[in-house]
């Protein structure tokens, strides 16, 4: 087997792999396994695509001239590969010179993207021992501005230059992810974010990958379903009155008052993403490799195995409402 580039077509994600030329394996999660489905209910069913309009399709994506909302990330995903590589990738969408070694192989690296990604502790050298003991804070009387701060000098000295540290990372889907700091912690992006940004409510491409039902096949954290639920008040305005879960709050004569009876909002499940939730990078943001200021000593309490990778939010958030 050859080096090769495993590619998301028309929406899906990109991936080194080693198969016969290029490999399509990461492209099922969101395709179908046979190309048959449409990335997202949105995307072109690329079985029915001819190999020509495939390969016109990932060389728009590589110089900017095609694609919808996941454009920007399949421009940054595609930028590296040659005109040999895309034919490549289009000849075995298309099943040419296919052998049935190459499909068990496509099989094997289906199920390889569906595996659980190596998951890395951020902190790790935050709470190193050794770092801790040598800084000893918790022992000092007194500990310096210029110790404790991120200036890492006097408040009175504005010849302060940012943090020097090593912002790029890997693509999505190349980069393992890493654990929550405590018990339902926002997971930190691992990955890069170029060509994502800005989130907006109508260009939204994180949820190309982390919809739950695209997740599993690409390997990404699926949102989870309190992102799928609307837990605040219905609010509208009738008669020139606020009313809040069928009671007045009143705004007449510039007077908002509050409603001291309504102890809980109805909660309501949602089929798609609750538009409260759309702006991803305010609770997530990406991470780079920074050496912080102090050590860590911050331990989270029943931070196991299963919650370093998993949420149960949704139970904490109905905790007592039934």
């Amino acid at each position: 087997m050859t080096k090769v580039i495993k590619v998301m077509a028309l929406g899906s994600l990109l991936a080194a792999s080693a198969l016969y030329g290029a490999s399509t394996a990461a492209c099922a999660g969101c395709h179908g396994a046979s190309f048959e489905k449409k990335a997202m209910g949105k995307s072109k069913v690329v079985k029915d695509m001819s190999k020509e309009d495939i390969v016109k399709a990932l060389k728009g994506y590589k110089d900017g001239s095609y694609g919808g909302p996941a454009k920007g990330m399949m421009k940054m995903q595609v930028a590296a590969l040659s005109d040999a590589d895309i034919d490549a990738i289009a000849a075995s969408i298309k099943g040419d010179g296919a052998k049935a070694s190459d499909k068990l192989a496509v099989k094997e690296e289906v199920e390889a993207t569906q595996a659980v990604a190596k998951v890395l502790d951020i902190n790790a050298k935050v709470a190193d021992k050794a770092r801790l003991d040598k800084e000893d804070l918790g022992n000092k009387k007194v500990v310096d501005e210029t110790v404790l701060g991120l200036r890492k000098t006097s408040l009175f000295n504005e010849e302060v230059k940012p943090v020097d540290g090593k912002f790029d990372r890997a693509a999505p889907g190349a980069a393992p992810k890493f654990e929550r700091a405590y018990v339902n912690a926002p997971p930190m992006i691992p990955h890069s974010v170029e060509g994502l940004l800005p989130i907006t409510q109508k260009n939204n491409q994180c949820l190309g990958c982390h919809m739950p039902e695209a997740a599993k096949g690409v390997g990404a954290t699926p949102i989870p379903p309190s992102h799928f639920t609307n837990y605040r008040p219905t609010t509208t305005l009738k008669d020139g009155e606020l009313v809040k879960e069928g009671k007045k709050v009143g705004i007449q004569k510039g007077d908002m008052g509050n409603v001291g009876d309504i102890k809980l909002a109805k909660v309501k499940k949602l089929d798609h993403l609750y538009q409260g939730r759309f702006n991803c990078s305010q609770c997530h943001a990406p991470q780079a490799d920074v050496k912080t200021a102090v050590g860590n000593t911050f331990k989270s309490d029943g931070l196991t195995d299963e919650f370093k990778t998993h949420s149960n939010l949704i139970d904490m958030m109905n905790d007592g409402v039934k």
